[in-house]
């Protein structure tokens, strides 16, 4: 397939609305604009948040990978907010839907080292306007617990949510990790010059694929996607390679693009859902049975022939 369509399917399935899992469960979800003073800069958000349930509720805060937009993962926002979560997902402007006019600007994009720098001061602004509104009588009030609170995302989004769990990147800005969060679910972490992932000593849930690859960056290489696994010193960090699960597979393409990958993509993004529930259940809740169900085999059980499980 030539290059450029290739790249050109990738943009659409990062793009696309997710169908699968399907949920029947209900939850209220709200648009905001968020503005950042201190950089002069927007962080547009979409908030899912449990239709029932007793709050407050933990808070995972997710970031979408290059070319994404809050609009996309709807998957894990209306599954994890179906199982007692308030999900927030943050779009990066520098690195979202604008730049998706040409495989050129999205290059351009990812070698941005303002994207880099930016992306985990969204998450942290992110977390700063959270807390104002669970205090400021608005209808999120009381409503979050902010002393459960993870951090997930997906490809860039990935690069963003181990900076901010205290990953090391030599070529750009250091100092972005936030010690208000507890625990990260990582997809697809890209392969970057001089990085460490030594300092990173929160619980850390890995998913990668045998092949997940994508070509916009020369050093991409689906044996990178290990690294966070591999450099994290643990305990309580598992790595999830799904067998045949290439990068769009977390993104959530649309059926339609690829339709021979249909049912592989919902047993995956299945898997993705219980398995990073169960972690955060474990993890941000306290639960012991999730946290043994994450440990003592059942969850590699679950996966079957689906994928390879790894723990530290």
């Amino acid at each position: 397939m030539n290059r450029f369509r290739w790249l050109w399917l990738v943009l659409l399935g990062w793009l696309a609305v997710v169908s699968a899992p399907s949920l029947a469960w209900a939850q209220d979800v709200t648009d905001a604009v968020w503005h950042d003073e201190a950089r002069n800069r927007d962080v547009p958000v979409r908030i899912y948040v449990p239709a029932s349930g007793t709050p407050p509720f933990p808070v995972i805060v997710f970031s979408h990978g290059l070319g994404g937009s809050r609009e996309g993962y709807s998957y894990l926002g209306k599954y994890w907010s179906a199982h007692g979560y308030v999900s927030v997902h943050v779009q990066h402007l520098g690195s979202d839907s604008a730049v998706t006019t040409s495989p050129a600007a999205m290059k351009a994009a990812m070698a941005d080292p303002a994207n880099y720098a930016n992306r985990p001061k969204d998450i942290s602004f992110a977390i700063d306007r959270l807390t104002a509104l669970n205090q400021d009588g608005g209808p999120l009030q009381g409503k979050l617990d902010l002393a459960r609170l993870g951090v997930a995302g997906h490809s860039f989004g990935a690069y963003t949510t181990m900076a901010i769990a205290g990953g090391s990147y030599r070529l750009f800005q250091q100092g972005l990790a936030d010690p208000r969060v507890k625990a990260v679910v990582a997809m697809s972490i890209p392969h970057l010059v001089g990085t460490s992932y030594a300092s990173v000593r929160v619980p850390a849930l890995h998913f990668t694929g045998t092949e997940d690859t994508i070509h916009i960056a020369a050093q991409d290489d689906v044996r990178h996607r290990r690294d966070g696994f591999d450099q994290s010193p643990g305990p309580d960090t598992y790595l999830v390679i799904f067998q045949g699960g290439d990068h769009m597979v977390f993104s959530g393409r649309s059926p339609l693009l690829q339709p021979e990958r249909k049912e592989r993509d919902q047993r995956f993004q299945d898997l993705v859902c219980r398995g990073s529930t169960a972690f955060w259940d474990a993890y941000l809740k306290g639960d012991a049975q999730a946290k043994a169900w994450m440990a003592d085999g059942d969850f590699a059980s679950a996966l079957g022939a689906s994928a390879t499980f790894e723990k530290k």
